[in-house]
């Protein structure tokens, strides 16, 4: 089992940036797939973004494209989203979840096909 333990994020004013991370005890974050999920009150938990580590593809919802990467760290072994030109939107608590399989693109966005979960972190963006 691997533990996931996000951090960044916090209180981020419109149009601005904050990155968040996505570091792992238990083992190296090198195989399978890495997703980035969130949830604001009152809704379900959305897909955001996910890297497959063997071929490094990543996707996006397409309310994020062109706004957030996400990325490996291999010296901190954390896998970053880098959130810029935030929207009041994308006030919510976010999640990092791993999987050790390397997801076909029609799974990757479903929070079923990952199986260990961080507790989440915070991100609130004022107007």
């Amino acid at each position: 089992q691997v533990q996931l333990q996000e951090s960044g994020g916090g209180l981020v004013q419109a149009g601005g940036s904050t990155r968040l991370s996505c570091a792992a005890s238990g083992r190296t974050l090198s195989t399978g797939t890495v997703g980035w999920f969130r949830q604001a009150p009152g809704k379900e938990r959305e897909f955001v973004s996910a890297i497959r580590f063997a071929n490094r593809q990543t996707y996006y919802k397409d309310s994020v494209k062109g706004r957030f990467i996400i990325s490996r760290d291999n010296v901190k072994n954390t896998v970053d989203l880098q959130m810029n030109d935030v929207k009041p939107e994308d006030t919510a608590v976010y999640s990092c979840a791993w999987t050790s399989r390397t997801l076909i693109l029609s799974s990757i966005r479903q929070t079923s096909q990952y199986d260990d979960w961080g507790q989440g972190t915070q991100v609130t963006v004022s107007s």
